[in-house]
């Protein structure tokens, strides 16, 4: 026998799984995006209007970054839109990781571009008009500031915390909570403008290095620096978006947890498979082995107090 519906509501549900805040993070990216299609618009405009190639080329880059955010924008709207699409057997909580890996492994080619180029000028330096390329990457910034700004709402960032912390189960299951809720379409988002920003804040500095100094090498290792920067950040994503889409266990002590409450009963864990939904969902299925004249309500019940689950199914198999 199974049974399979969200914790504590009845046979009959839906398979709405988007993170909280899903709109108001929508609405952050569509703003976003026009401010930056705005200040595309304007650099090339100006740039064709007084012959400032430097300028065309930041904006026909800021087009590209403009791209990597409609990306995130339509994931939002797709995934709010089909919510209630039965199409979808899990729902459409997953769109935000998908946008996520993509928007990633468009960040790596960045990386890749960015690195190759940075390469070919160490060994083949170009002359830099200084006077024009410095207010632009300032204003690249600033740009990249006011968008992190607008995405983020405080809340979110492209860093993990790497610092030290306590192995007890309080912090493993603060920890996993956060890798459960943390909406990985707004992350790509932010990372996507934090890293521009970083490149920018990198540019500045080897500009006026190389202006004040004649180091025009310090352009090249600069923008190594920077991709090296973004590499880094690229491969968080793919890692935690890819392992998402791919249904890997996102939490082992809850899965142990669930183990463990069937076992604690006398009763055995056949299978058990537990993944992501969306953000700040989880869905588990569980297969339990029972001697006993239980049903699949007692193991939803009993199931229930590991918590954080959004959607359940126990299979019950009676042995004699």
């Amino acid at each position: 026998m199974s049974d399979g519906h969200p914790l504590g509501g009845a046979p009959a549900h839906d398979h709405l799984f988007l993170g909280e805040g899903h709109e108001a993070s929508e609405r952050r990216a569509w703003g976003v995006i026009a401010l930056c299609g705005a200040m595309m618009v304007l650099e090339i405009a100006g740039g064709l209007a007084y012959g400032s190639i430097a300028l065309v080329a930041d904006g026909l880059h800021m087009s590209t970054h403009a791209g990597a955010l409609l990306l995130a924008a339509l994931a939002y709207t797709y995934a709010r839109r089909h919510a209630g699409d039965a199409r979808f057997s899990f729902g459409t909580g997953k769109f935000g990781d998908l946008a996520g890996f993509t928007s990633a492994v468009v960040l790596a080619l960045i990386a890749v571009l960015i690195g190759a180029e940075s390469l070919s000028r160490l060994f083949a330096p170009v002359p830099i008009r200084f006077g024009e390329a410095i207010p632009i990457a300032a204003l690249g910034l600033a740009v990249n500031v006011a968008s992190a700004w607008l995405l983020a709402g405080g809340r979110h960032g492209p860093h993990h915390h790497h610092g030290r912390h306590d192995h007890d189960d309080h912090s493993h299951r603060h920890h996993a909570h956060s890798a459960a809720s943390r909406d990985n379409n707004m992350r790509a988002a932010v990372v996507h403008v934090a890293a521009d920003a970083a490149v920018s804040l990198m540019v500045i500095v080897g500009l006026m290095l190389a202006r004040l100094f004649g180091w025009l090498w310090m352009d090249p290792v600069v923008g190594l620096v920077g991709a090296a920067v973004i590499a880094a950040w690229s491969y968080g994503l793919i890692r935690d978006t890819g392992a998402i889409l791919l249904d890997m266990d996102p939490d082992r002590a809850m899965s142990g947890r669930l183990r463990a409450a069937v076992e604690g009963a006398g009763d055995r864990v056949a299978d058990l498979h537990l993944w992501r939904l969306g953000p700040g969902h989880l869905g588990a299925i569980v297969s339990v082995v029972t001697s006993e004249a239980r049903d699949a309500g007692y193991y939803r019940a009993l199931l229930g107090t590991a918590g954080g689950l959004s959607h359940l199914t126990v299979e019950v198999t009676r042995t004699a």
